[in-house]
């Protein structure tokens, strides 16, 4: 059946929905339905890891193999310096540009390298708004018990305090470099309520909140000269003879030479995983979330913590083909819009934790009440004209302009028409472990942002990402400038690579995988009788 025809159950039930009882869930529910649905909990999809600090944890099987894969750096290389710096950041998301302000602003001589464009990252397409309790019926207390319950009580409980503590110091910061949060009638900042949440506490930039904030943070970086290393990825860390971290070596994508940066500390803030499309699923990661950071840390012996799960958002769009994968923010769902079946029945609460929202939306789609489009996917409605409905006209327009645009590209208004969605592959949960500082158990080694792993526990709060990205970004940037200033530049040795190689051999090759990856593998191969020819 065409998709317009299959859009009209939303709009002849509109008016009923608005009566409709929304089930409850309690604990033990909540907790069946994540085991029997959500994707975390699929066995065949993962494995144990074979060796290193995390011998015997499972992840999911692609992960899995890029973690025990070798690096690219053959023994022998030459590691003569190309740049010298005190502090080395990896990374051109919020994380990466947030250390190296503050580590610039800090004294330290910083240089900031990026696989892509400074900015291109996940930070940059946030769009739901950052969590932070600056409203007077708010606190950092209630921010703390609604995290720690959306992470089912896994979080670290010291990284989870310093950030809640330091929100407000945070919104402070980025109102300072001129980031325009949105404002209620009286000038105040306004705050959204947010899956998950029990106080109203998202600053929002209308629907392009991570949008906004990059673009001030890469203005502020280029303003204050930071040197930059675009088009530069990270292939392997640096040591010296203790283990300690020294720098690193680059792929320049542009010539494919190697360039060798010594460094007192490094800041790996590269992001999450979803270009690896776990378990097949399409992502709203941007084009080099690799998980290069995962597998660099790990082979100078850093431990990871939380890597068996992942976020999958719960609206990641389903039609136009060219948009798979992309997010239909939250803050829609947040405005009061409502997630449909090909019944015309709500089935879930649509502020519920993401888990608990996109486990909902498989078991309704894996139970035959999705809606399947003409390409053979599969997803539910979410009922995007009822804002208009209830708010008045032109209420989708002015809140999310952004959305509105991305799918006007396509003829789809979608102030009188509901999108499909289903869940996609959205952020990594776990990630290296770190202590408040950032630091990893690998002395002079930092991670900032998403590829670190505790804060969350097992499900991230809606709205934490980027409050993470600037807090431990800040502090790493802070704590890593102050280590440099009072120690000497180590030497440039690749010797954990003979340890890490060692035990790969003892237990088997990654079967000539090589990490990182990267970019991910799209390029179309061709067919066999052609390249035989």
């Amino acid at each position: 059946m065409d998709i317009h025809a299959l859009q009209q159950i939303v709009h002849q039930t509109r008016d009923a929905r608005r009566k409709q009882t929304l089930p409850k869930f309690s604990p033990a529910d909540r907790d069946q339905l994540i085991h029997k649905y959500h994707p975390d909990f699929r066995e065949r999809a993962y494995r144990p890891i074979r060796f290193g600090p995390n011998d015997g944890d499972k992840t999911v099987l692609e992960l899995a193999t890029l973690l025990e894969g070798d690096s690219p750096i053959a023994d022998g290389f030459d590691l003569t310096a190309d740049h010298t710096t005190d502090v080395l950041v990896v990374g051109g998301g919020g994380a990466g540009c947030a250390a190296a302000l503050h580590a610039h602003a800090a004294g330290a001589k910083v240089i900031l390298a990026t696989k892509l464009r400074l900015g291109d990252s996940n930070s940059v397409m946030a769009q739901g708004g950052m969590q932070i309790s600056v409203a007077p019926e708010d606190s950092p207390v209630t921010h703390f018990v609604d995290t720690l319950k959306g992470g089912h009580m896994q979080n670290d409980h010291q990284l989870l305090k310093v950030m809640v503590e330091e929100g407000p110091s945070i919104a402070k910061w980025l109102l300072s470099l001129g980031v325009l949060f949105d404002r209620d009638a009286d000038g105040n900042l306004h705050v959204k309520k947010g899956g998950g949440s029990s106080k109203p506490r998202l600053l929002t930039c209308s629907d392009y909140t991570g949008l906004e904030i990059m673009r001030v943070l890469k203005d502020e970086v280029l303003n204050q000269n930071i040197q930059l290393l675009e088009f530069c990825a990270a292939v392997e860390l640096t040591s010296d003879e203790k283990g300690n971290c020294t720098g690193a070596i680059f792929k320049d994508l542009d010539n494919h030479r190697h360039v060798v940066v010594a460094a007192k500390s490094v800041i790996l803030a590269t992001g999450g995983i979803g270009r690896l499309h776990i378990q097949g699923f399409p992502t709203s990661n941007h084009y080099g979330a690799t998980g290069d950071g995962l597998c660099l840390a790990y082979r100078m012996g850093a431990k990871l913590m939380h890597i068996d799960t992942f976020q999958y958002h719960p609206s990641g769009a389903v039609y136009p083909e060219q948009l798979i994968g992309a997010l239909v923010t939250e803050g829609i769902r947040s405005e009061g819009g409502h997630l449909v079946n090909a019944k015309g029945e709500r089935f879930v609460n649509e502020l519920d934790t993401r888990d608990v929202v996109s486990s909902s939306i498989i078991r309704e789609c894996e139970e035959g009440r999705g809606i399947r489009t003409m390409s053979g996917r599969i997803g539910v409605w979410l009922d995007t004209p009822l804002l208009d409905a209830e708010h008045g006209p032109g209420t989708v327009e002015k809140h999310f302009p952004a959305m509105m645009l991305q799918f006007e590209r396509f003829g789809i208004d979608i102030s009188k028409d509901p999108v499909l969605i289903y869940p996609t592959l959205h952020y990594q949960n776990g990630g290296v472990k770190i202590d408040t500082n950032s630091e990893t158990n690998v002395k002079h080694l930092f991670v900032a942002g998403e590829a670190s792993g505790g804060l969350h526990g097992r499900n991230r709060l809606m709205g934490n990402s980027l409050l993470d990205l600037m807090v431990f970004g800040r502090r790493s940037g802070l704590t890593a400038a102050a280590r440099a200033a009072t120690m000497p530049q180590g030497k440039l040795t690749v010797g954990h690579l003979k340890g890490f190689r060692a035990e790969a051999k003892k237990h088997g090759s990654a079967g000539g995988v090589v990490s990182p990856m990267i970019l991910p593998p799209y390029t179309r191969k061709e067919p066999e009788r052609m390249a035989n020819s």
